[in-house]
């Protein structure tokens, strides 16, 4: 049996390795970024407003790139080659954070680190689909989505003993050596894709004949509903930002964002299998839902304890949003363009995830962010409804 044939937990062996790959990346992300708020806030000086809309830009701009190399994923039917550029850009910018002094210089670093996330993106998804066997992307997404989101789960925790190793200097020589320590697991993961990873874009036929699925209207009216429920997802910033309104520590807030990706992990995997036996149309409304009761949590969390029941239900919430719509866009994508469809869903997303961060923003600097948990909770309702009432031909 070749090493593309093995299976480890059910699941391919370039899946396992992809998803290890994940883990080290988003554990890199993730040391960095609980303590990018206060970074941006407390030692740049960037207000509220601009705060959330910075983050909205840099989560939201990377889509912008995913359809085009899930395009050229296809053309050239290679994978492997975009994934790997993708990590690297991002591991380089993550450790370039630890030399700037300006708000732009971040900027700009985070927006290398997005545009290595929109290259590799698409080609990724791509490769996993290729990599599952037939009926079972669900399982394959889920445990990729797992692994990246144990990652999350190990990246705040490292930065918590970071930060406590480095409590006797300046918090500002403590928070560069965090983004200079945090490239090392993602360039880790560069050489996992490098040296491991079999690469299946290849066999995929250069002509089929057959209509885009993104000519069906079924799928068309799916990516409005993901444009609207984007509208109501927040940067994970906000969660942050209520857990300091309410007089949590740094450390109590990187406690609480650890614990919502503890849920997401360990709901990614069963939420991803359970999809390829019940529908996956069906967990993506109820996600909406989930989505909905969040957002109403955090707008009205007054303790700890309801602040917690928050960053659960956003944690499956997130699990849902993340994990099975890319399973439900490479089944219905044709052979040759799975990574074009699979961008295309990433770019309508992300198109849509930079006003609504900008809107949530404007309304915490404006009113609070009550209202911006409100109007996230509207969206997501609305995403539902739609969902329920249109039905898959």
């Amino acid at each position: 049996m070749s090493r593309e044939e093995r299976k480890i937990f059910g699941i391919s062996w370039n899946v396992f390795l992809l998803g290890l790959v994940s883990f080290l990346n988003d554990m890199s992300s993730e040391m960095i970024m609980p303590i990018v708020p206060t970074y941006l806030t407390d030692i740049l000086g960037i207000g509220k407003a601009l705060s959330g809309s910075i983050m909205g830009l840099i989560e939201s701009l990377s889509s912008l790139f995913k359809v085009l190399f899930g395009y050229f994923s296809d053309k050239f039917r290679k994978r492997k080659v975009f994934v790997a550029l993708g990590y690297t850009l991002s591991a380089i910018a993550k450790g370039s954070l630890a030399f700037i002094s300006s708000w732009w210089e971040f900027v700009g670093l985070r927006i290398i680190d997005r545009i290595g996330k929109g290259i590799r993106t698409a080609p990724r998804d791509a490769l996993i689909a290729e990599s599952s066997e037939k009926g079972k992307t669900g399982k394959s997404f889920g445990f990729h989505r797992m692994m990246d989101t144990l990652g999350a789960v190990a990246g705040p925790l490292v930065s918590i003993a970071l930060i406590s190793l480095f409590a006797n200097i300046p918090r500002v020589t403590a928070y560069r050596r965090i983004f200079l320590i945090s490239a090392l697991p993602g360039l880790i993961g560069v050489l996992i894709v490098l040296l491991f990873v079999v690469d299946k874009g290849g066999e995929v036929r250069k002509k089929i004949k057959g209509i885009s699925a993104l000519r069906s209207r079924n799928l068309q009216m799916f990516l409005i509903i993901v444009a609207i429920g984007a509208l109501g997802r927040y940067s994970y910033a906000f969660t942050l930002w209520k857990a300091e309104e309410l007089g949590l520590t740094v450390v109590q807030g990187l406690g609480f964002y650890a614990l919502f990706n503890l849920i997401y992990a360990l709901s990614a995997y069963p939420l991803g299998a359970y999809s390829d036996y019940i529908g996956k149309r069906r967990l993506i409304t109820a996600g909406f839902g989930i989505a909905a009761l969040a957002s109403l949590a955090f707008a009205f969390a007054r303790n700890i304890y309801e602040l917690a029941l928050a960053f659960i239900l956003y944690g499956i919430y997130i699990a849902i949003e993340d994990t099975i719509p890319r399973a439900y866009m490479a089944d219905l994508a044709k052979e040759f363009e799975k990574g074009t469809v699979i961008g295309a869903y990433h770019t309508v997303f992300g198109v849509f995830v930079f006003p609504a961060s900008v809107i949530a923003g404007v309304l915490w600097q404006n009113y609070s962010l009550t209202h911006a948990f409100l109007y996230a909770s509207i969206m997501n309702l609305v995403a539902m409804v739609l969902m329920l009432l249109t039905r898959e031909s």
